[in-house]
């Protein structure tokens, strides 16, 4: 929520694909660099400066492969980020 400006909207739609379940996370924020898109699992890595601890997304990252599934981050800058999760359907 604090990515995208004050008219912004975040999107969260799920469905089951190959038995999984995906879930999508969109916003309609300012986007990710391609060189920040790379590091933004990295445990420390924050672009928020002395307000962020950069542990967010990697502790996201570690409970999702924790429950065996994968997290990526597709983004262009100026239009959006989308997160899609996948979870193994046990």
């Amino acid at each position: 929520m604090e990515a995208i400006p004050d008219t912004g909207e975040i999107n969260i739609t799920g469905s089951i694909e190959n038995e999984e379940l995906v879930i999508s996370v969109t916003d309609t924020g300012e986007g990710v660099s391609a060189e920040n898109a790379e590091n933004i699992f990295e445990p420390f890595f924050t672009t928020k400066g002395s307000k962020g601890t950069g542990l967010g997304m990697s502790i996201v990252k570690s409970n999702v492969e924790a429950h065996g599934g994968t997290i990526e981050c597709r983004s262009t800058p100026g239009k959006g980020t989308e997160f899609i999760i996948r979870l193994p359907i046990r």
